[in-house]
């Protein structure tokens, strides 16, 4: 009797230790990022300069293109006839295939070098067919060794770091085995691509990051600056809202006084109006109050509030003749007969004299300057128009109170008004606004 022995599974394989199969995974991803980055160019098929402003430096790159294959065909194909005694057909077609891509090289030079590096190895193998010629380069001909070297050059311009690297390694595996597979006809010169290329690569990679630096510098810039004047914007609302405060805080103060004092001035009022009144009172009181807080918010850490009252046009004539006394020659036309302002225009409209003035004290020193604030009943009108500068440079400085044309132009936007700045003819400076007197008088949002 025979008894069968139990069934044994085989041993599985001794699976890898994590290490390693980290490796080959992290090795896989390489091979597929250089796989991907050969197969896919990283720029989109535009010349370098297609964006520049003139016409022939658009022009440039193709203009280079057209020179480099109008010299290395025909060179290509002498070369390979009379130096190497190919066929003139199969020089032909070789010399078109090595050279006639270098076309692409504007625009495709990924593309142009997966055209002509086959080409290439192609060119070199069936040189092998005949017999060598004296002093004879290769597997690389002169001719095909320079317009692969422009071929790198214009592959490290455009390409990634990672892309130029690997096409240099497939061209020196390429020189190796070429070398190795011929040495009865490699003199040594098998390494002069690869050595030669290495150089022109790290030439363009060099000016490309150096490019990819400088643009990345101006796109910071224009960030840089358009934050800037964000910023800018915002100081200054932040600082016409410190100044409305005391506008805004005057006539919530005389609500509550009028609520106060209405059930003592005005005899025989219900209960219901008595509430009604202190309601009043308790709800001005309770926005004085916010106020406030908004005000400590809006103000700066470590300022302190202002406790002169805001100026007006009252104070435009003590303004201009500060501002004669500092040298600069100014004239003021004040009208005579102003219609009652609202304090918001009032305010606005001194701040709008006191901004230009500084700025022609900063950016016009010397010149002839005349304001002029005028009313035609519904608008009022400020003027400030200043000749060209007289002296190089300011002989003081002045920073003026807000941000210039900006605290203007947001002066005149919370008025309703519309404002008017630009240069004159002979080198001056106009500065135009027109605020409504009226609610009716307000300009539309947009303008």
């Amino acid at each position: 009797m025979t008894t069968t022995p139990p069934y044994v599974p085989p041993e599985a394989p001794p699976r890898p230790p994590p290490a390693a199969d980290g490796l080959v995974s992290a090795a896989r991803r390489n091979l597929r990022e250089i796989a991907h980055g050969l197969a896919h160019p990283s720029h989109p098929p535009v010349p370098p300069l297609a964006g520049a402003s003139k016409r022939w430096r658009r022009l440039l790159p193709y203009i280079a293109v057209l020179v480099l294959a109008a010299i290395f065909v025909p060179v290509t194909l002498n070369v390979l006839t009379n130096e190497y005694g190919m066929a003139e057909g199969l020089a032909g077609l070789l010399a078109v295939a090595q050279t006639a891509p270098l076309l692409m090289l504007a625009h495709r030079p990924l593309q142009a070098w997966w055209i002509i590096f086959p080409a290439d190895i192609v060119g070199a193998l069936v040189l092998l067919k005949y017999p060598e010629p004296l002093m004879a380069v290769w597997p690389w001909p002169p001719p095909t060794l320079i317009a692969y070297l422009f071929v790198m050059l214009a592959v490290a311009l455009r390409e990634t770091r990672r892309t130029v690297i690997s096409v240099w390694a497939l061209t020196a595996v390429a020189s190796l085995v070429l070398h190795l597979g011929g040495t009865d006809r490699s003199n040594g010169t098998a390494g002069l691509l690869p050595a030669l290329g290495a150089v022109f690569m790290v030439i363009g990679a060099v000016i490309r990051e150096r490019g990819d630096a400088q643009r990345r510098l101006a796109e910071q810039e224009t960030i840089s600056e358009a934050e800037r004047a964000q910023r800018t914007l915002l100081e200054e609302r932040t600082r016409i809202a410190r100044e409305l405060h005391d506008v805004v805080a005057h006539h919530m103060s005389v609500i509550t006084v009028q609520a106060d004092s209405a059930p003592y001035r005005i005899s025989g009022l219900p209960e219901q109006a008595h509430e009604e009144f202190a309601a009043i009172a308790a709800s001005a009181r309770e926005s004085l109050t916010e106020m406030r807080r908004l005000l400590t918010l809006l103000r700066s850490e470590g300022a302190e509030g202002e406790r002169a009252p805001q100026p007006g046009l009252d104070r435009v004539q003590q303004l201009v003749e500060a501002t004669v006394r500092t040298g600069l020659p100014a004239e003021l036309s004040l009208s005579a007969r102003l219609p009652d302002v609202p304090q918001a225009v009032d305010v606005s409209a001194y701040r709008i004299v006191q901004e230009a003035l500084a700025n022609v004290i900063r950016h016009a020193p010397g010149a002839r300057t005349r304001i002029s604030v005028t009313s035609d009943g519904t608008h009022l009108t400020v003027l400030v128009v200043n000749d060209r500068a007289r002296e190089p440079d300011s002989p003081l400085e002045a920073s003026g109170t807000g941000h210039g044309l900006v605290g203007m132009r947001e002066r005149v936007r919370l008025t309703g008004g519309t404002l008017d700045t630009g240069p004159l003819p002979d080198g001056g400076f106009r500065v135009a606004a027109r605020l409504p007197l009226t609610p009716d008088a307000r300009a539309p949002e947009d303008s």
